[in-house]
């Protein structure tokens, strides 16, 4: 059997205000395409399906269009779970007519109902090829029931990490036991694969990628050794860059197939694609997902920018431009002038970081229009660091931001 794994589509994610739609579209056309060409038996969505928790009605026709699409073809089981970007109850909403479909959605955990994280991959006969370990992104609230008077920090993240670690090992004994009873009774062997949204230690992430972290503290640094070692394929979400976990190569990352932001614009964007012979030996190949829209990072002097520029519009470039002006004199309408450079092009420029205006404004704490220059996280860790309060407590009120900012990444009209 052939299984495809991708994670981290972010639908509905804007980049500066600017949508995205047409790339979001252009990427499901072609993993549809793929899933035809390649012959998937089986799709694995690990998580972060959307941006935020109220996706956008354009977001929402581009998810079901695809799931309608592919459930119509070749392929013969999806299985999605949630991320932290994900709505539980969202997703959760329409499951009984996905599951009609073949298509498994896995939206939150909940240790009293374990065994709904599993789920049997069948073919177009109806006979089992493969059971999943469907594990989504687990919150405080599914795992942990309750806590303990006087508790710390470093008690709570204790706990937590724990309880991850409990919740992967329960799912792997229920699906270890699946798979047994099944290959008594059909007398052959087929694979585990496990599925999760996480954070594993020695993750390689990017400034900015929107990876937020919404466990406490260090609660990120988890070992992959949590990941059953009766597991043939372990396919993970969150990370956006493609990577291997622990090195091990069965244990990946497939990455985000889209840049979530101008820091992955020379990522080699990818799925990963998992075949399994009829002796269970398996071939594991990370198939390039094509470049839908041109971002580039510009960095430099006044007179390097405008060169960069000047190269573009000579290759009739369509590309998005973040620009980062370093040069020592401070310009007084920088944005203006190089708005101007690119007139009558193809080329768009999203953002204009004038770190000269920056540091100057910073440094007499004043109130400015160039604000537009950070994002909101930097804004806030900004006015954080202008109170007096404990480093334990300013980690926290980050966190509570980052989960604010979970609702707030639509524009009011597109939710």
């Amino acid at each position: 059997m052939k299984i495809l794994h991708t994670s981290d589509w972010h639908l509905g994610k804007y980049l500066y205000r600017k949508k995205r739609y047409d790339e979001f579209k252009k990427f499901l056309d072609w993993l549809y395409e793929t899933i035809e060409t390649e012959k998937i038996d089986a799709l694995l969505v690990a998580g972060d399906i959307f941006d935020n928790t109220t996706p956008s009605n354009s977001a929402q026709n581009l998810y079901y269009k695809f799931l309608a699409k592919v459930s119509q073809g070749y392929c013969s089981n999806i299985v999605i779970t949630a991320g932290n970007h994900d709505s539980p109850s969202f997703l959760d909403a329409p499951y009984q007519v996905l599951e009609a479909l073949n298509i498994f959605v896995i939206s939150s955990a909940d240790d009293d109902t374990p065994e709904k994280e599993i789920v049997v991959l069948k073919d177009k006969n109806g006979k089992p090829e493969a059971v999943v370990c469907a594990v989504p992104f687990l919150r405080e609230r599914d795992i942990r029931k309750s806590s303990t008077a006087g508790e710390t920090s470093e008690d709570k993240e204790n706990q937590l990490l724990k309880s991850i670690k409990e919740h992967y090992r329960k799912i792997s004994s229920i699906g270890e036991e699946k798979i047994k009873k099944i290959e008594e009774k059909e007398k052959r062997k087929i694979p585990l694969i496990t599925m999760g949204h996480l954070f594993t230690s020695g993750g390689s992430t990017t400034e900015n990628d929107g990876v937020r972290e919404l466990y406490i503290g260090n609660i990120k640094h988890i070992s992959p050794d949590i990941f059953s070692s009766s597991s043939a394929y372990t396919a993970l979400g969150h990370l956006h860059i493609p990577q291997t976990a622990g090195g091990k190569e069965d244990i990946r990352y497939s990455g985000s197939p889209l840049p979530m932001n101008f820091g992955e614009a020379e990522q080699n964007k990818s799925v990963v694609i998992i075949e399994f012979n009829q002796e269970m030996k398996k071939q594991i190949v990370q198939k390039p997902v094509p470049e839908f829209q041109k971002l580039i990072q510009i960095k430099g002097s006044f007179e390097h920018i405008i060169d960069e520029i000047e190269k573009l519009k000579m290759g009739n470039s369509n590309a998005w431009l973040e620009i980062e002006y370093t040069g020592k004199e401070i310009i007084a309408g920088l944005k203006d002038e190089l708005d101007k450079a690119a007139e009558d092009t193809n080329l768009e420029i999203l953002r204009v970081i004038n770190k000269k205006v920056i540091d100057k404004v910073l440094s007499r704490d004043s109130e400015s229009e160039t604000l537009e220059t950070l994002t909101e996280t930097e804004v806030f860790i900004r006015r954080l660091d202008a109170e007096d309060m404990p480093e334990e407590q300013k980690n926290k009120m980050l966190e509570l931001y980052k989960e604010v900012l979970l609702s707030l990444d639509q524009e009011p009209e597109e939710r």
